[in-house]
């Protein structure tokens, strides 16, 4: 396992962040059994109370579990982690990051034109309303990739927040968490804000949603999500 010594205040925060990253890095495989309490407080140099709080944190992420004994054992991730661990594992750099980049943007995709043909649906008018105020503010151009980024962020947010699909704007957190953990820097290198400044693709998507026009939302959302997703799929090797 490759420790080291922790010397902050949140220690068990600190702890919690590299047993994730053994795990999820694959330096723990599945099946194997974590060292006792008394032994990992020695090796992080922390006392055995951040452990056992770090130790609960990664049960409660999905990536262990107590076995008969009393051992701890390493989850595989992959069929026991939820959403959450998505960040994670892209700060780990287990996974190539164009490779994460298309997996997140094929989930934002599907997610968010699912959540375009609900918006139209089921939006209030105060919802329309801020899904068109939300597409007015893209810039028409910009240098700055932080400003387009917001204003996309402000737009998918009124979208699925007039979805009325609680899970939907949960997954939002966790992709943006994601894109995030990659670094923006990253997308912008790979050419990704193309779609960002599209501001009159976002004004159309508005005003199918205005018009109740799911499957036309649905539609124009499918084809402007799936342009970041081409762009990624031929760097990624299977």
């Amino acid at each position: 396992m490759d420790i080291t010594p922790v010397a902050r205040a949140s220690v068990s925060d600190e702890v919690f962040g590299q047993l994730v990253t053994e795990i999820l890095a694959g330096r723990l495989a599945p099946g194997a059994a974590l060292p006792g309490e008394r032994e990992l407080a020695e090796r992080f140099g922390v006392n055995r109370h951040a452990v056992r709080e770090a130790l609960k944190g990664v049960r409660q992420a999905g990536l262990v579990r107590i076995a008969q004994g009393g051992k701890t054992r390493v989850l595989d991730w992959r069929a026991s982690a939820g959403l959450d661990a998505l960040s994670a594992l892209a700060e780990t750099g287990a996974l190539p990051p164009v490779r994460m980049l298309r997996d997140i943007a094929e989930m934002r995709r599907s997610v968010a034109a699912d959540a375009a043909r609900l918006c139209a649906e089921r939006a209030t008018p105060e919802q329309r309303a801020a899904v068109t105020a939300a597409a007015e503010r893209y810039p028409a151009a910009t240098d700055r990739p932080v400003d387009a980024t917001a204003a996309d962020l402000d737009f998918w947010t009124a979208v699925i927040d007039g979805s009325g699909n609680i899970a939907y704007r949960l997954g939002l957190n966790t992709l943006v968490a994601g894109f995030g953990a990659i670094g923006w820097p990253v997308i912008a290198d790979l050419g990704l804000f193309m779609e960002y400044v599209d501001r009159a693709a976002h004004a159309e998507l508005a005003r199918r949603i205005a018009a109740a026009d799911a499957e036309g939302a649905h539609a124009l959302a499918t084809e402007l999500l799936g342009r970041m997703v081409a762009l990624l799929a031929g760097g990624v090797e299977e």
